[in-house]
């Protein structure tokens, strides 16, 4: 057996050096067979069971591993983050319905002008709008690269709040008393750009979702978002009836699925 070395230098913790090693496997493929048990990597990587303990438990909480009393642990199926068709829903609730923790790194958040944007909410180009950029994960893993747009007018309250750890439609309706009542979503596949693959750690082989979204409160156009979501981790759901059914529309022209 190959003896892996961590570094002991004193800088990061042994068993997060242990666990970044053991992603970085897991997404090169060594495990597909079988994972490793804690004997094995406390001999490969010498290092306690404890150390070994906690890396695997972190590996546990992001969904990567399968790990149950007296069994060897194995590679989890990847997680899929469903999302609903045809509602008003948060990406930070669908993550959290998921089972996996989720968290945002703001990558910009104050007031800019964008002619392109203020025309499709019926603004004059000039007028000054809050933009929120943010890279969404679901786990330790990136799920989306997000951006928002919304008239400053409105939502000026939003520039004070931590959107680390929570949604903008909570601390919309929090700070400014707006609530997103209807909108209408397009939702295409691409490839991403190579600087948002390499954000969203997508893989080489893997689309993506680009979804424009035009948010309406009180009657008047509030939002316009635009995500772009990990192919390999996203899933959209639709319910339909036999009486009912469902309707989409298209870019092209207009179509009813019964």
């Amino acid at each position: 057996m190959t003896e892996r070395r961590l570094d002991r230098s004193g800088g990061e913790p042994l068993w997060k050096q242990l666990q970044q090693e053991l992603v970085r496997r897991l997404r090169a493929g060594e495990f597909d067979d079988v994972f490793p048990g804690e004997l094995v990597l406390v001999e490969e990587y010498q290092v306690s069971r404890h150390t070994v303990r906690q890396a695997l438990s972190q590996l546990r909480a992001d969904g990567l591993i399968v790990a149950e009393r007296g069994r060897q642990p194995r590679v989890a199926t990847t997680p899929e983050i469903r999302q609903p068709m045809g509602a008003l829903y948060s990406l930070f609730s669908s993550v959290e319905a998921s089972g996996l923790t989720q968290h945002s790194v703001v990558r910009a958040l104050g007031v800019r002008a964008d002619g392109v944007i203020a025309t499709r909410l019926d603004l004059e180009a000039s007028i000054p709008l809050v933009y929120l950029e943010r890279l969404r994960f679901a786990g330790d893993e990136p799920l989306a690269l997000d951006r928002v747009w919304l008239p400053a007018s409105l939502a000026e309250g939003l520039l004070d709040a931590d959107f680390s750890h929570t949604s903008l439609y909570h601390e919309l309706a929090e700070r400014t008393g707006l609530r997103l009542d209807h909108g209408r979503e397009d939702i295409r596949a691409v490839n991403p750009t190579p600087a948002e693959r390499a954000l969203l750690h997508c893989p080489a082989e893997a689309a993506a979702f680009s979804i424009n979204r035009l948010g309406h409160a009180q009657g008047r156009k509030i939002e316009w978002r635009h995500t772009v979501v990990r192919g390999d981790r996203f899933a959209l759901a639709a319910e339909f009836s036999a009486h009912q059914g469902y309707r989409l529309t298209p870019s092209g022209p207009a179509m009813t699925l019964l």
